[in-house]
């Protein structure tokens, strides 16, 4: 697996340079593998960003999507959608809430749900609504999602940010309870279950049911982003019901479409009315074409028995790096639930995403120094042993050798 090296001349003269891409461009993929455009083969332990669920080129999901494109992708918001009111249902069965809204990303699923819990302090009477929110989140880059993020580095160059956001540390309830004294404006608490950009941290079971429980007390809603962590990619539906708890906003995304762009806000009685018409809209949003995608993804789902598959093979998959990695100097943790893993060294290890692509395997690095693996959840055991055992040597090969190229 030789992986090019970068080029000396631009490959994208006309596209804007946001992304620091890798010298490579993928062009088909089949199952867990994806090739690129000289022909090399990886195995795909990033999913898109934890997006492609049911892999590449999924037997039961292309023919579907291709039925859908020749009858309908797109009208508009002003008609019926027998198809959003289809996937609503399933979400709100398999979540216990009660109503959905659409979008076309994570992104303005948490813009929605950031709305959501200021029209809700606004019907209550607070002018000035304030949102708890956590060190090391990520929500969004506009503006507003930007503002609850707890990132400076994404942050610089963009104020002044959105103010009514208090800002604690996870897994602190003191620092909650302190919160709810010190503002009281707040009207939400929004969190992601596990911290995904911020490195794989995750939100306890029991600091999970202590929010549940302070957020009933003081009438705030507490919001649960869900974008990366949900769609069942630790073992159940959604994260949080690992903690037996029933959140009030559930953000969607990535994994709900498998690679068709969509969002969900999922809410609770207490936050679904808030909303009415002329609050909130998108142009895209619900349409046919993303709808059936969240209907087939669901459906495959549930076919094909992935929660289970993602909690059993997840836990192989962080037994084999445990086994790979223990006792290697440098290696702070592993961490994460089901398909949603991450590996934290002592240094930043940004580099080690050319490496692993050399060797044919696509990772990504969150938090500067967390190696992030986020693969499709029809990961099989055998193809996750080849992950550790990669990721493993390449780790090891890191430490022992930064320098490297």
């Amino acid at each position: 697996m030789n992986a090019p090296e970068k080029p000396a001349v631009d490959p994208e003269p006309h596209v804007m340079h946001t992304y620091g891409r890798l010298p490579m461009a993928m062009s088909h993929g089949e199952g867990c593998w994806v090739w690129d455009t000289d022909g090399n083969k990886y195995l795909d332990g990033l999913g898109g960003i934890a997006v492609n669920t049911l892999g590449h080129a999924h037997p039961k999901l292309v023919p579907a999507l291709q039925e859908q494109i020749g009858r309908l992708i797109h009208t508009s918001n002003y008609y019926g959608a027998p198809l959003q009111e289809e996937l609503a249902a399933k979400l709100c069965e398999l979540s216990g809430l009660t109503r959905v809204f659409f979008c076309n990303s994570g992104l303005e699923a948490n813009e929605a749900a950031l709305k959501i819990a200021r029209k809700f302090g606004h019907d209550k009477g607070i002018e000035r609504p304030e949102v708890i929110v956590y060190e090391k989140a990520f929500h969004g880059r506009s503006i507003a999602t930007l503002s609850a993020t707890g990132n400076p580095k994404v942050q610089a160059g963009f104020g002044p940010l959105v103010e009514g956001f208090v800002r604690v540390q996870l897994n602190d309830v003191a620092a909650i309870e302190n919160a709810a004294v010190a503002h009281p404006n707040v009207v939400a608490v929004f969190l992601e279950v596990i911290q995904g950009e911020g490195g794989i941290n995750p939100a306890t079971n029991d600091y999970l049911r202590d929010l549940r429980r302070l957020c009933d007390e003081h009438d705030w809603l507490l919001m649960l982003d869900e974008v990366q962590c949900g769609t069942g990619r630790t073992g159940k539906w959604f994260a949080h019901q690992w903690a037996g708890i029933v959140p009030d906003v559930v953000p969607l995304a990535k994994g709900l479409g498998s690679g068709v762009p969509i969002g969900a806000v999922v809410c609770g009685p207490r936050a679904a009315e808030v909303l009415q018409p002329g609050n909130h809209g998108t142009t895209f949003g619900g349409n046919a074409l993303a709808m059936r995608a969240g209907i087939e993804t669901l459906r495959i789902m549930e076919e094909d028995h992935l929660l289970e598959n993602a909690a059993t093979v997840g836990a192989a998959l962080r037994a084999s790096l445990t086994r790979e990695l223990t006792g290697l100097a440098g290696v702070v943790e592993i961490r994460g639930q089901g398909l949603m893993l991450g590996i934290e060294l002592d240094r930043p290890c940004g580099d080690l995403l050319l490496r692993a692509a050399r060797g044919g395997l696509l990772i990504s690095v969150t938090a500067d120094r967390v190696v992030r693996l986020v693969p499709p959840l029809i990961l099989n055991l055998a193809e996750a042993e080849q992950i550790a055992t990669i990721l493993g040597g390449l780790i090891k090969d890191f430490l022992e050798n930064p320098e490297q190229p």
